[in-house]
């Protein structure tokens, strides 16, 4: 018998009518088309988004009733779950962040911004165990073994990393650059006022650790201020204690220089994410790419958020079935809306009706 591929094992979403979904009539959804055919210029080269991606194709500025039609006719709507069976999660924020800096490392720009090392493996099992497909071993070569590659204290301290990576720019500021690393992208901002425009390339292996979550486990703050905003408030008012902070997340970012007229950062689906239609979702629980309908509130708010958005990225903390990661944006404003947004939220996921989904008990049947 075939082995089934990971991809189609889907076991926490639950079909469910239209009608299961609150506000899916009221929603506004012609503003998310043109975030759903972003997508479609990767996933109209996969078998499964081919006549989905075609039928959209033909719609020419659609308005909501005509939208809402095109799903109801090509989508079937899963309700996700978590592991456990709930279906409420967390939803968060993220952004596109400004930092100032330099080419060239000066005074005041010296905390250098790195591309990919040379010696950094990244290794691919999924021949050989299917259900790691969206995990990667990251690594380098010490004699014939591959070890873990270094920590961000390690690469921080260790200036021989430069004969291995090369430096894309200076920050001026380590915490900018710490959470210009956990947005994923963001763009310096030159001495002469032009931007450089930085985009997420890989990472050294090792599982992001929350700094918020530290200071709030430490007594230092309260889960209430655990914000972005406060982290940065708290590292001015304890800069001796700031180092050892931010090397308490192992995890680091390695970036890569982007045209400057891309629309949006480009997320892990391939295009562009777009504000405030964009989420960063568990791969091993929702499809890249898929329209996601999500019931949450507004940041640090009861005002409700009910939107349609698109799978188009992933993010180191973002784990589990009923998880998202919402792009707010460029820029300072945005920058507050995702800092303040730590939500309860559901979601749907909208799969094409001939997807190929089956249950956890069917997979497990096909492969004994």
């Amino acid at each position: 018998m075939p082995v089934v591929t990971p991809e189609t094992v889907l076991p926490q979403l639950k079909p469910v009518g239209w009608s299961a979904i609150p506000a899916w009539r009221t929603t506004p959804l012609a503003e998310s088309w043109n975030a759903y055919l972003q997508g479609c210029t990767v996933l109209q080269k996969k078998s499964a988004w081919q006549n989905v991606c075609d039928a959209a194709s033909r719609l020419s500025k659609p308005e909501d009733s005509a939208v809402r039609a095109f799903f109801e006719r090509y989508f079937q709507a899963y309700e996700s779950s978590n592991d456990d069976g709930s279906t409420e999660g967390l939803v968060t924020g993220y952004y596109e962040p400004l930092i100032k800096g330099s080419r060239t490392q000066t005074t005041r720009a010296r905390f250098p911004i790195y591309a990919v090392p040379d010696d950094l493996i990244a290794v691919d099992l999924v021949s050989v165990y299917p259900e790691l497909k969206n995990l990667r071993l990251r690594g380098k070569l010490v004699g014939n073994k591959v070890v873990p590659y270094a920590t961000r204290s390690e690469i921080e301290r260790n200036d021989s990393i430069r004969a291995k990576a090369r430096v894309i720019a200076w920050a001026e500021d380590a915490v900018e650059l710490f959470f210009m690393q956990v947005q994923g992208s963001g763009r310096v901002e030159l001495a002469e006022g032009t931007h450089l425009r930085l985009g997420y390339a890989d990472q050294n292996g090792y599982p992001y650790k929350s700094i918020g979550k530290l200071l709030v486990d430490r007594g230092e703050l309260t889960l209430a201020q655990a914000s972005m905003q406060s982290i940065k408030e708290w590292g001015v008012r304890n800069p001796q204690k700031l180092a050892a902070l931010l090397a308490s997340n192992p995890s680091f970012v390695f970036f890569r220089e982007l045209p400057d007229g891309l629309p949006g950062p480009l997320g892990a689906l391939g295009v562009s994410v777009t504000p405030g239609r964009s989420i960063a979702v568990d791969p091993k629980y929702i499809p890249l790419g898929a329209p996601v309908f999500l019931a949450t509130t507004m940041p640090n708010s009861p005002t409700s958020l009910n939107r349609l958005m698109m799978a188009h990225d992933t993010g180191g903390a973002i784990r589990g079935g009923v998880r998202a990661d919402f792009f707010w944006g460029f820029g300072t404003e945005a920058g507050e809306m995702a800092g303040k947004m730590k939500q309860k939220g559901r979601m749907w996921v909208l799969l094409p009706r001939d997807y190929p989904i089956i249950s956890a008990l069917d997979a497990q049947r096909r492969t004994d």
